[in-house]
């Protein structure tokens, strides 16, 4: 019953430690090392250096700093990324993208503004 077959994951980061899948429901503060893919509903603030993957059919409202941050799903709010975001369809984003490095694909609806600033220790 693996649907993550097609996740884009990076290679670097060739597992998932963790999944709020499709039908959960999570509200608050989550913070991890890895990569945590969501596939249900999120609400509150993610903090990680590593990787977070945002499923197709995931709804995410959050405040999110990560290393790296793939969505497919539906995400509102505020994004930070230390190296990249990637936005793929049928994503939908709403919100405000800080990051050195952004793709996103043909499709996406995306209403916000993105900042590429150089990746720095703050």
């Amino acid at each position: 019953m693996s649907r993550s077959n097609n996740l884009n994951v990076p290679v670097s980061h060739p597992l998932v430690t963790a999944v709020i899948d499709n039908g959960c429901e999570f509200e608050g503060k989550l913070c991890f090392h890895g990569t945590v893919r969501i596939g249900g509903t999120f609400r509150g603030e993610i903090y990680t250096p590593d990787t977070l993957i945002i499923g197709e059919g995931a709804r995410v409202d959050a405040q999110i700093d990560a290393g790296i941050i793939i969505i497919s799903g539906e995400v509102n709010g505020s994004l930070r990324a230390k190296h990249r975001v990637e936005i793929h369809r049928p994503a939908v984003f709403r919100g405000d993208i800080l990051t050195p490095s952004l793709s996103v694909d043909e499709g996406v609806i995306f209403e916000g503004s993105s900042k590429m600033a150089h990746s720095s220790s703050k």
